[in-house]
């Protein structure tokens, strides 16, 4: 799977790692659920450094689509509200 975090870039996910990432994806959902912005930036900050942690970058001169976007960590929750589909960020 290919991620792209705006204003970070791509990277690519095992197979192995979506789960990790799916993790850290739902404490984001429970955040925007509770209308906590303070939660919301501190899961979207975690959510944006696990797919950098586990991801592997995709080179800048590499042109592939992007399975999914997902907000840069500094995206507001009010922002964020219009940007990420009901099942959060990562499908699963």
């Amino acid at each position: 799977m290919i991620v792209r975090v705006l204003g970070v870039g791509q990277f690519r996910l095992a197979d192995d790692d979506l789960e990790i990432v799916q993790s850290a994806d739902r404490q984001v959902e429970l955040a925007m659920d509770a209308g906590d912005e303070a939660a919301f930036g501190r899961a979207l900050a975690h959510l944006t450094a696990e797919i950098g942690r586990v991801g592997t970058p995709v080179a800048i001169d590499e042109f592939v689509r992007s399975d999914v976007v997902v907000p840069d960590p500094d995206t507001t929750l009010a922002e964020a509200s219009t940007f990420l589909a009901d099942d959060g960020v990562i499908p699963g």
